[in-house]
């Protein structure tokens, strides 16, 4: 596996790479301190994952996201101080696929890292039903990309995943509490992260108001097909 740290603290770079090669002794990492050095390494050589924290001294990590996702679907785990919520949402609503608040645990930070490569990993391997195909919407696992008319959008792999657990069980309400687990494993049930995560697919299908993805209220979410 490798890992690109874009983090200018090297007591925390330190922390992050001691907790990665604990788990995965095998694991390659790249360190920038600045979002600038942190895009060119990943334009020249591919990574498996990101750990970006959001300030850093040459700008913020929003901008290094924003960047990125303008040429890469890698997934990307943003840092966040505790009691920011405002840069945990909006780092979502970018496209990170995870955060973790600092200070943080070891193990928290292996469970984060382990759920987010386990999901891409999922997708990127799910060659027996490449295409997802509901009514006029159409989900391609492959390339983490829908289309719904004539119209196509890229996903990230966690919108990916997502969309195919409502996808496979249309008409159907799943919980808040199902969706997550399926999404991260017992380790992660972030109601506010996954109303996030409804919200962007949302958007990405143009389904506002929603037609597609519906909420049932105290019950959970339910897929319709499209016509």
């Amino acid at each position: 596996m490798k890992v690109l740290i874009i983090e200018d603290s090297p007591e925390i770079v330190e922390a992050v790479a001691l907790c990665l090669q604990l788990r995965w002794p095998d694991v390659e990492i790249s360190v920038a301190t600045e979002g600038a050095r942190g895009v060119e390494i990943l334009k020249k050589s591919p990574v498996d994952i990101i750990i970006l924290d959001i300030s850093l001294p040459d700008s913020d990590g929003f901008s290094v996201l924003h960047e990125v996702r303008s040429f890469s679907n890698v997934p990307t785990i943003i840092l966040t101080i505790h009691g920011k919520e405002e840069e945990q949402a909006e780092g979502l609503e970018m496209g990170a696929d995870d955060y973790i608040v600092k200070p943080f645990k070891p193990r928290d930070l292996v469970a984060r890292v382990n759920a987010v490569i386990r999901r891409t990993t999922s997708a990127k391997t799910c060659k027996e039903k490449p295409l997802i195909v509901r009514g006029k919407l159409t989900l391609d696992l492959t390339n983490n990309e829908i289309t719904i008319g004539a119209k196509k959008s890229k996903l990230t792999p966690t919108e990916t995943r997502l969309l195919y657990v409502l996808m496979e069980n249309p008409e159907e309400t799943l919980s808040g509490e199902k969706i997550a687990y399926q999404l991260w494993g017992k380790e992660h049930t972030d109601s506010d992260e996954l109303r996030t995560y409804i919200r962007r697919l949302r958007n990405k299908l143009e389904d506002n108001p929603p037609r597609i993805i519906l909420t049932d209220y105290g019950e959970g979410y339910k897929f319709v097909t499209p016509a």
